[in-house]
Order: structure tokens, then sequence, then C-alpha cells
């Protein structure tokens, strides 16, 4: 996997994340979702790294990076905090502005950097994922009953912790016919170690409040994303079902939304990644050199 990528572990402060990088050309942050790691970009990222440098890290908490101390408000797994991690980890490798790729949980993290750091993001691609905050404001009976998962990984009364690690692989069913073998030992490895799968959780407490508090407090102040957007969702997923018109709700946030239907599950990078490299290709394409964009 990830030939002619150098794996590296660096510290962004609060966090040391474990990072592959590689390629050459303008800069491109990924970031993967739930239950996944870095690894899940294994297929696209080298298709990427023929016109950029593609930088896939795992979420701090997930797979091999820090997984920081718990506290009341799950701050410390925050999309904020996430966000941050991103941006000083592309400055340590060279990098003040670029790109920013985000699929699923990913996304969240995405969002929240092109509006929290808006002089270091180029370009914005979101992927599978609306506004957490506009996601639970929306939380009726059909997404109860579709991402029931949101609210028993995100409460604390009965930890959802003990049931998953009880049988990690039965809850996240991956396998390594759709992931590759050595893609599938990498996540295994992430998911049936508890100290990751409590982060995991961590990471959808801080959704139901902090992340959510800050995507109401920016919709209230008028807070907008200021860089070109992209926004691509699996056609056998639900986010049609669920929203509609999903690409209506990013066109709340940002003024240039562009969108892709991608022919895939959720998990479009495993799934269907010549054509999503194809799709983020189209999109980067403006921050290229106009030479090099000839090619």
């Amino acid at each position: 996997m990830f030939d002619g990528f150098t794996l590296d572990r660096i510290d962004v402060g609060d966090v040391e994340l474990r990072v592959r990088h590689g390629g050459d050309g303008p800069p491109v942050l990924l970031l993967h979702g739930h239950p996944r790691t870095h690894v899940t970009w294994h297929r696209v990222a080298p298709l990427l790294a023929h016109g950029h440098v593609v930088v896939c890290p795992d979420l701090r908490g997930y797979g091999q990076s820090t997984k920081p101390p718990t506290v009341d408000d799950h701050s410390t797994y925050s999309k904020r905090a996430m966000a941050r991690d991103g941006v000083a980890l592309m400055r340590a490798l060279g990098h003040e502005r670029f790109a920013v790729v985000g699929h699923d949980r990913g996304s969240y993290v995405a969002q929240r950097l092109a509006l929290d750091h808006p002089a270091a993001v180029t370009r914005l691609a979101v992927l599978d994922g609306v506004p957490i905050g506009e996601a639970l404001a929306r939380a009726d009976a059909k997404f109860a009953s579709s991402w029931w998962h949101w609210f028993f990984l995100g409460q604390t009364a009965k930890p959802a912790e003990r049931v998953i690690n009880a049988d990690p692989d039965a809850w996240y069913r991956g396998s390594a016919e759709q992931m590759g073998a050595e893609a599938y030992q990498d996540y295994r490895a992430a998911i049936h170690d508890p100290a990751t799968v409590h982060a995991m959780c961590e990471d959808y407490r801080a959704g139901l409040g902090v992340d959510r508090a800050a995507d109401d407090a920016d919709r209230a102040a008028g807070r907008r994303i200021g860089c070109p957007v992209l926004f691509g969702w699996s056609t056998r997923d639900d986010m049609v079902e669920l929203y509609g018109d999903p690409a209506a709700i990013w066109r709340n946030w940002a003024d240039e939304v562009q969108t892709v239907e991608i022919d895939s599950g959720h998990h479009m990078a495993e799934e269907a990644p010549v054509q999503l490299a194809g799709a983020l290709l189209d999109f980067l394409r403006a921050d290229r050199d106009p030479a090099d964009a000839q090619k």
C-alpha cells in the first residue's frame, strides 16, 4: 500500500499523529471517517499523488494516533481540536495553504478547518456528510432509525464501549474483500484496541455537544465558508433519502458549491477509488500551476 509514500509520526502539539505523505504538487489533506484509519485512502492517494502532495493522517484517537485524555465536555475529541491538528500537521510538513478532503466524520473536521482557519484552506471537499448542527436539527424518526448509532455511541449513561469490545468484528463488519488485505489488517488492529474504541465514542460524544454548539454558533453569526466547496455523496448511501437535496444544505454554508455523485456504497474511497480520485482531481485542478493543469 501507498507505494512511494513516507510513513511518519508527527508531533502536532497536543497529540502525535500517524501519517502517510507523498507525491508532488499542491498539497491536499485527506481525512478519514469512522471507524476507519488513514489507510482507507490507500487506493485513492496514489492516484492523487501524480499531481499533488497527499497527506493522510489518522485523526486523533483513531488508528495509531494519540488518544488524549477524556474531559467532561469531550472537547479533546472535538472537530475544532482535530482541525487544529490538521493545520499543525500541514505546517510541520511545510504547507501553509492546502486543500482538504473529508469523508464521514472527517467531513466535519474538514468543514471546521475551513471555518476556523480560512487562510489555510484553498479548497474543501466534503463527502457523505452535512454539518453536524444541520444533521441534528433534522434528526426526526427516519434519521433516528437509520443513524441511531450517533446516540448510542454519544451517550454516557450506558457507555457503548462494553458492547462494541465484546465483538468488534461483528459490530463494525468490515471485510478484506472490500478494503484489501493490508488495509483490513490495519482496520482490525484499530477496532480491537479498547482505547481506540473509547476514542471513537468520544468523537461522537463531542459531536452531540461541543461540535453541534460550534456549528450553531457559526450559523447564528452568519459565518460562511469562503473557499470553493465540492460536496460528494454515495448513490447507494442514504444522504438523499435523509435530506432530499443535501447539496442545498451546503449552499447555506458556502457561496461556491459543486456536486458529484459517486456510484458507491458509503465507503467510497474503498469501493469507487478511480471515480472518486477523478472527481477530486477535477476539483483540485485549479490549485495546480496553469502549465501542469493542461497535462
